[in-house]
């Protein structure tokens, strides 16, 4: 199987869930989550999802209300896919993106600021 079908299946899945979670999970353990990126099996039986969230305090709660919310979700995707399986879900933080902003921090920690540019003096 080509590489092209999990990557469609992995989009829907991200644009689905991402609008299922906001609108139709009322679990208050998951608040503003963000679904970064989603990893689809060539087999199409599994998926893993990637997610971010803007309190990192409440990471734990968050991936249990997720985790105990997968099989609502993947029976919610099934109906809105139409795929002749839907895959099982598990939920990964993604801390890509909280790496990628703390190697930005320390480059602009080591590298020195430009130095202003001297203007002509006028005589």
């Amino acid at each position: 199987m080509s590489q092209g079908r999990p990557r469609k299946v992995a989009d829907l899945i991200q644009r689905e869930l991402s609008g299922l979670i906001r609108l139709e999970l009322r679990d208050p353990r998951v608040g503003m989550v963000t679904i970064t990126s989603v990893d689809v099996s060539p087999d199409l039986t599994h998926a893993k999802v990637f997610f971010t969230l803007l309190d990192k305090n409440l990471l734990d709660d968050t991936t249990r209300g997720l985790q105990r919310a997968a099989g609502f979700l993947r029976s919610q995707l099934a109906q809105r896919m139409k795929l002749y399986t839907t895959p099982e879900l598990r939920f990964v933080y993604d801390e890509s993106v909280e790496r990628g902003d703390r190697l930005s921090r320390l480059i602009d920690s080591v590298v020195p600021p430009p130095a202003p540019e001297k203007r002509p003096r006028k005589r």
